[in-house]
C-alpha cells in the first residue's frame, strides 16, 4: 500500500509538472504574470487567473478614458485592484479611486497544452450605475463575480472589469461641455482591449460574448446598439435590464448636473463654467453630492435613479429603439426574474414584506399613479383596472402584495425586455434571439414565502456559487446553477444555448414575435419549461395602449 501511495504522489507531481500554464503573457501594455491553480484530484483541470490588468489610464473627471501608457518589466497580476470611486452603502463616505480601469481574466487549461481559440465572456456588473465592481461583493475572499466555475465548467475565458459610476461616470450637461456616458466609454474601452489582446491569453477575438445583470444588462444592451461596437461583439446576454428600461436612459441630465454643482459650490447657470468647476473639484465631494433616498419618497424609487446613460448624439446617437440595426449580427439572450420588481416594491411600500401589516387599495392606486404620471388620469385608470381586475370585492393580502410586485416587475424590467427581444428579432440578419424567465424562489429567509426570484437572485447560480459554497446550498440549487452555466457557456461557444460542450436539461427554442417562446429557468427544467407569450396582455398594454396615450 505504501508503494501505491508513493506512486500516486509521484504521478501527481508528474501531472503537475506537465500542467499547461500561460506563464508570462505579452499584452499591448507590457508583460503580465498571473497565478496558476489546479482544481480537482483524479481528473484535475488547471486555471490561469490574472487580476488587476490595466486597460485604461487613471481617469480624469468628466473625460473619456485614455489608453494606458504601459509599464516596464513584468506586471504581477495577482490581486484585484480598487473599484471605481463610489459612495459606500450608507452614503457617508466613498470607496474606490479615479485610477480604476482594471480587468480580471480566468483561462481554463487542459493538462497537456495551453488552450487556444476559446470563447470569451466579458461580464458587466450591475448596481444602478451607482455602485459595484468587477470582482463583485465579497465575504472575505469569496467574491460574487469570481469567474472560476463558469470558466472551468463551460471551457470559456471569463473577463470582468471596472467602469466609472454615479456622477463621475454619468453626469451630463446635455451638451458638448459634459456629454456624459463616461462609464459607457469605459465599458467599450474594456471590450476593445479584450478584442485586441485576448488571443495572447488563448481566447478567440472573433467570438466575444458580453453579459451583465441589471444596470450591467442595460449596458450590455446599449453596447450592442452603439455604432462603436459593430464588429467587436459576437453575442450578448442581458439579465434583468435592457436599453429600453425606464431607468436606463436619463432624459433630464442637466437637472441632476445642476444639483451636483449646487451641492459642491459650482456655478449652475452656465454649463461650461459648471463643467470647468467640477473638473477642479474633489472627486469625493462630487460622488457624495448625490444621495439616493429610500424613505418618504414622493414618487416610486425607480424615478430617483439619477445617473445613467444619456442620448448624446455620439455613443448613443438616438433613442435606443432606433439603433437595433447595429445589433443585426449579434446573437442575443434576454430575460428577467419573475419578481425582479420586489426589491423596488419593498422600498416603495414597506408593508409588502411585513406579513402582519396590510396594504390598501388606495396605496396601490397611488403607486400606479406614480408610474403612469406622464399620461395623467387616462393612463392611471386603464393601468389600475388592468392590474386589479382579478381582485374581486375583498382581495386577500397576498394577492394584493403580489400584484404590486408584478406591476413593478412589468414596468421596470419585464415589458422593456420583451420589447427589446421583439426589436432584436425584427432587425436580426445572421443572429438568433432567445428569451427566458428565471423563477427559482428567493433564498432570503426574511421575505414572505410567496416571493419568487427577486432582483439579482440569478447571479449566485450563474456564477456557480452552489458548487463553490456547497454547505450553503441544496442539491436543487446546484441543478439550477448547472443548467444556467451550461446554457450560458454553450451560447457563448456556439450561439445556441442548447449546443456545445455542456449537457442541458431540455432544448431552448429561439424566440420569434409570432410565438414569443421563452424558457422558464428553475430546478425543474424539462420539455414543458418552453412556454409562450410571457405576460402578453401586460406587454401589449405598456407597449401599445399606454404608449399611444397623449402625454399630459
Amino acid at each position: 500500500m505504501a508503494l501505491i501511495g508513493v506512486f500516486l504522489v509521484f504521478a501527481g507531481v508528474l501531472a503537475a509538472a506537465q500542467a499547461a500554464t500561460l506563464g508570462v503573457v505579452h499584452t499591448e501594455g507590457g508583460f503580465v504574470e498571473g497565478t496558476s491553480k489546479k482544481i480537482g484530484l483524479l481528473n484535475p483541470v488547471y486555471l490561469d487567473i490574472f487580476k488587476g490588468i490595466p486597460f485604461g489610464a487613471p481617469t480624469k473627471i468628466l473625460e473619456k478614458p485614455e489608453k494606458h501608457p504601459g509599464w516596464s518589466g513584468t506586471l504581477k497580476a495577482k490581486e484585484y485592484n480598487k473599484r471605481c470611486m463610489q459612495a459606500t452603502l450608507l452614503q457617508t463616505d466613498i470607496m474606490g479611486d479615479l485610477d480604476c480601469l482594471y480587468l480580471n481574466i480566468w483561462v481554463p487549461q487542459s493538462r497537456k497544452a495551453v488552450s487556444t481559440k476559446l470563447p470569451v465572456m466579458v461580464w458587466i456588473y450591475g448596481g444602478g450605475f451607482l455602485l459595484g465592481g468587477g470582482q463583485g461583493a465579497n465575504f472575505l475572499d469569496n467574491y460574487l463575480y469570481d469567474g472560476e466555475e463558469l470558466a472551468v465548467r463551460g471551457n470559456v475565458i471569463v473577463v470582468t472589469f471596472n467602469y466609472r459610476l454615479g456622477p463621475l461616470g454619468f453626469l451630463s450637461t446635455g451638451d458638448a461641455n459634459a456629454p456624459g456616458n463616461y462609464g459607457m466609454w469605459d465599458q467599450h474601452f474594456a471590450i476593445a482591449w479584450v478584442k485586441r489582446n485576448i488571443a495572447a491569453f488563448g481566447g478567440d477575438p472573433s467570438n466575444i460574448t458580453i453579459f451583465g445583470e441589471s444596470a450591467g444588462a442595460a449596458s450590455v444592451s446599449l453596447q450592442t446598439l452603439t455604432p462603436y461596437n459593430v464588429g467587436l461583439i459576437k453575442r450578448a446576454i442581458s439579465q434583468s435590464g435592457v436599453g429600453m428600461c425606464p431607468w436606463a436612459i436619463q432624459k433630464d441630465p442637466l437637472v441632476w448636473a445642476e444639483k451636483i454643482a449646487q451641492n459642491v459650490g459650482c456655478p449652475v447657470n452656465d454649463t461650461k463654467a459648471l463643467t470647468d468647476c467640477l473638473r477642479k473639484t474633489d472627486p469625493k465631494a462630487i460622488t457624495l453630492a448625490y444621495q439616493l433616498d429610500f424613505v418618504n419618497l414622493k414618487y416610486p424609487l425607480v424615478h430617483y435613479l439619477a445617473f445613467s446613460p444619456v442620448i448624446d448624439g455620439d455613443f448613443i446617437p438616438e433613442d435606443p429603439r432606433n439603433l437595433f440595426d447595429n445589433a443585426a449580427n449579434v446573437d442575443y439572450i434576454a430575460g428577467v426574474n419573475n419578481m425582479d420588481g420586489h426589491l423596488f416594491a419593498g422600498i416603495d411600500m414597506a408593508a409588502i414584506n411585513r406579513p402582519l401589516q396590510k396594504i390598501y387599495k388606495e396605496e396601490v392606486h397611488k403607486l400606479v399613479e406614480g408610474l403612469t404620471s406622464p399620461k395623467g388620469t387616462s393612463g392611471l385608470d386603464v393601468a389600475f383596472e388592468l392590474y386589479t381586475g382579478n381582485w374581486g370585492t375583498n382581495p386577500d393580502q397576498e394577492l394584493m402584495k403580489k400584484t404590486v410586485v408584478e406591476l413593478e416587475t412589468d414596468y421596470i424590467f419585464l415589458v422593456p425586455t420583451q420589447e427589446a427581444l421583439a426589436l432584436h428579432y425584427m432587425h436580426a440578419q445572421n443572429a438568433k434571439t432567445y428569451s427566458y424567465l428565471f423563477t427559482h424562489p428567493t433564498r432570503m429567509p426574511v421575505y414572505p414565502n410567496w416571493v419568487g426570484a427577486d432582483h439579482a437572485e440569478d447571479l449566485q447560480y450563474m456564477f456557480g456559487k452552489p458548487f463553490k459554497n456547497t454547505l450553503a446550498y441544496r442539491p436543487q440549487d446546484r441543478d439550477v446553477s448547472e443548467a444556467m452555466m451550461a446554457y450560458w457557456t454553450n451560447f457563448a461557444a456556439t450561439g445556441d444555448p442548447s449546443k456545445g460542450n455542456s449537457k442541458v436539461p431540455t432544448p431552448w427554442l429561439s424566440y420569434n414575435t409570432q410565438y414569443g417562446m421563452y424558457l422558464e429557468i428553475n430546478n425543474k427544467i424539462n420539455s414543458k419549461s418552453m412556454k409562450q407569450d410571457l405576460r402578453s396582455p401586460y406587454v401589449k398594454f405598456w407597449c401599445a395602449t399606454y404608449r399611444n396615450l397623449p402625454n399630459v
